[in-house]
Order: structure tokens, then sequence, then C-alpha cells
């Protein structure tokens, strides 16, 4: 059963969100109410879902407009066996369990074939924009870091001009339940350090 998010008309925000997490200013309850869970349902994603998720990806900010990113999609069986030969067995406990796996890169170079600065900047702007659609569309969203990078190169066959970022499992929220015991006490919104300890005003 998919897990619901009940939220508080008065707040935006859902009970566990509430209990867990404080702006120190005020924002849209969606920026707190996504948050990155490992619990998924066996639950299909349908193509529609899953592109119009990506569609938001497209949209992203982008260093004049070179687009450099690509998702990588595994949601058949056999696409998703190739991702589980490189992400390391810890993580795998919990993303076997997600109908669908993108692995985001982007291209490194600009079309005048010189480096690109921002091509990692922009990738992360397309992750964040994948989170927050899918979130709005009910599902839940986890960047992982844990997996071999080279195995991952290789089983996919990316091009050396790509950089790897993170997997990204994707898929409706499960019960905590699902999960092994020592994941289910960490299934919760975390919360962030206080915002004046992230400003710097003027300089260093």
């Amino acid at each position: 059963m998919t897990v619901s998010a009940q939220v508080d008309n008065q707040t935006g925000l859902t009970p566990e969100v509430e209990a867990n997490r404080k702006a120190d200013y005020p924002v849209h309850s969606l920026f707190l109410n996504r948050w990155s869970s490992r619990a998924f349902e066996e639950k299909e994603v349908t193509q529609e879902t899953l592109y119009t998720i990506l569609e938001a990806a497209r949209w992203a900010p982008s260093s004049s407009n070179l687009q450099p990113w690509r998702f990588i999609v595994a949601h058949t069986e056999e696409q998703k066996q190739k991702f589980q030969s490189f992400i390391k067995p810890n993580n795998r406990l919990w993303t076997d369990h997600a109908p669908v796996l993108l692995l985001i890169v982007s291209n490194k170079f600009r079309q005048d074939g010189e480096p690109s600065g921002a091509h990692a900047f922009d990738a992360g702007a397309a992750w964040a924009s994948i989170a927050f659609q899918a979130h709005l569309l009910g599902l839940a969203t986890r960047a992982v870091g844990g997996y071999e990078r080279e195995q991952a190169r290789e089983v996919l066959q990316i091009p050396a001009e790509y950089e790897l970022h993170a997997v990204i499992a994707l898929g409706y929220r499960g019960a905590p339940e699902t999960l092994p015991e020592d994941f289910q006490q960490r299934e919760l919104p975390n919360g962030r350090r206080a915002l004046n300890e992230s400003i710097i005003e003027g300089s260093f």
C-alpha cells in the first residue's frame, strides 16, 4: 500500500516533516516536505509519469543553454540488473526495490571542444528538478553516490567525455518496516544547519 502524506492545512507540512524540520524563514512547504527516503513500494512507475519527471529536468537552468545532462534510465529488470552490478552492496539493500534507477551524467565539454566549467553545476540543477517534480507527483527520490563509477562507465558504455554523478532511486514511498532494521531508524526527514551558518557576507 502506498504511503500517503497527509498535509496539515495550516502549515502545509506533513506530520513527519513538522516534527523534524523547521525553516528559519518562510518558504514554500514543497521544500520541506520533499525528503530522501530509502523505502520504496513495488509499484510500477508509468512511462508517462517518468517522462513527466524528466521533462521537468529538461527545463532546468543551463549555462549558455548547453543542457549537458543526460539521464540513463533503468526500469526493466534487465536494465536494473546492469545497475545492480555496480551499486555497492549496502545500497543494494534498498535500491533493489526501487522501480526506477537513473544515472545522471554530464558532458564535460562545450560544443567548441573547450572544457565546460558549469556542466556539473547544471546537472545538479537537473537533479533538483527531478526531485521536486517527483515529489509533486507523489513519488520519492534518493541520490546514491555509493557505486563503482568505472564499472558503471564500462557496463553502460558511457563515453569518456561524460562525467558520472549520482544514481537516483525513484518510486512510490514504501513503509519503513520494509527496510533492514538499521535503515528503518533513519527513515525520517533530516534537518539542516541554521541558514546563518551558510551565509558569508561580502567575503571569507
